[in-house]
C-alpha cells in the first residue's frame, strides 16, 4: 500500500458542480484529490477535473462509485486506501433530484422517494461508513479528520426541486448531527446547506430556458440579490476541513439571505 505525504481529500460527485469546484480548491491548497465519478456518462467531466487538479500540481486519482450501492462505496474506499493509504477529508457531494412541483403529490411515488433517498441519504451514510477506518487512522490528537456533507436550503425550509429532495436533505442534516456525535473525537462532521447554486444540480435536470428562469427568480428573491457559485461552496468546504478544528455537528446555511426572506 502506498502512503501519501500530502493530505488526501476524497470527493463523491466530483465530475461537475460543487464536487468539481471542491476538487480544484483542495488541489490549489496542495492536497491530493480522489475524484469520484458516477459512470461513463460523467467520465469526461471527471477526467477534465483531474486534469485541472494536476495542472495545480496535485496528485489525483479517479474512482468510480454509485454511492447508492454499498459495494461501490466499500470498493472506492479500498481503492483510495491502496493508492494513498489515507483520507483526511471526505466530501459527500453526490446527489440527485427531479423537478416535481410540491403540490403534485401524485407524481411523487414510493419509487421516486426511494431513488432520491438512495443517493442523497443512504449513499451519504454508506460512503461515510466506508471511509471511517481511513479517517480515524489519519486523525491525530491535535487535529481530527473531517466529513463534510453537501446538503441544501431545501432541507431547512422544505423548498427545493421536489418534496422527496427536500425530505432527503432534511434527513441528511440530521445524519450529520448523529455522525458528528458518534464519530467524535477523531472525526468532525459538518454539513453545508446552499441555496441556489449556479452550475449546480438543477442545471443537469432542467432545459436552458427553465434553468435561467429559476436563476432569475432566486436572484430576485434573495436579500443579497444573487445566487451562489460552486467555488464559494468549495471555499467553505475547504475551510471546514482545514481551518476549523473546533467546528463539528453544524449545518451551515449559505443562501444569500433567503431564510431571512422566508424563501
Amino acid at each position: 500500500m502506498a502512503y501519501s505525504e500530502l493530505p488526501v481529500c476524497m470527493i463523491t460527485g466530483a465530475a461537475s458542480g460543487i464536487g468539481s469546484a471542491c476538487a480544484r480548491r483542495f488541489a490549489r491548497a496542495g492536497w491530493a484529490v480522489a475524484i469520484g465519478n458516477f459512470n461513463d456518462d460523467t467520465r469526461a467531466g471527471a477526467s477534465a477535473v483531474a486534469a485541472a487538479c494536476r495542472a495545480e500540481g496535485a496528485p489525483t486519482f479517479v474512482f468510480d462509485a454509485d454511492v447508492g450501492a454499498n459495494d461501490d462505496c466499500r470498493r472506492a474506499a479500498d481503492e483510495v486506501a491502496a493508492h494513498w493509504g489515507r483520507v483526511d477529508a471526505l466530501i459527500n457531494s453526490a446527489g440527485t433530484t427531479r423537478v416535481v412541483p410540491h403540490a403534485n403529490l401524485a407524481e411523487i411515488d414510493d419509487a421516486e422517494f426511494e431513488r432520491v433517498y438512495r443517493v442523497n441519504l443512504i449513499g451519504m451514510f454508506q460512503m461515510t461508513r466506508a471511509a471511517v477506518p481511513l479517517l480515524r487512522e489519519t486523525a491525530t490528537r491535535e487535529r481530527a479528520s473531517s466529513v463534510i456533507n453537501i446538503s441544501s436550503l431545501a432541507g431547512l425550509n422544505g423548498t427545493g426541486s421536489s418534496v422527496a429532495y427536500a425530505a432527503s436533505k432534511g434527513a441528511a442534516n440530521t445524519l450529520t448531527l448523529s455522525l458528528a456525535r458518534s464519530l467524535a473525537p477523531h472525526i468532525r462532521v459538518n454539513a453545508i446547506a446552499p441555496g441556489m447554486v449556479d452550475d449546480g444540480l438543477l442545471q443537469n435536470v432542467l432545459d436552458t430556458q427553465a434553468y435561467e428562469r429559476v436563476v432569475a427568480r432566486m436572484t430576485e428573491a434573495a436579500p443579497l440579490r444573487r445566487v451562489s457559485q460552486p467555488t464559494e461552496v468549495a471555499d467553505l468546504v475547504w475551510f471546514l476541513a482545514a481551518q476549523a478544528p473546533a467546528i463539528t455537528g453544524q449545518v451551515i446555511a449559505m443562501e444569500n439571505g433567503l431564510l431571512l426572506a422566508g424563501g
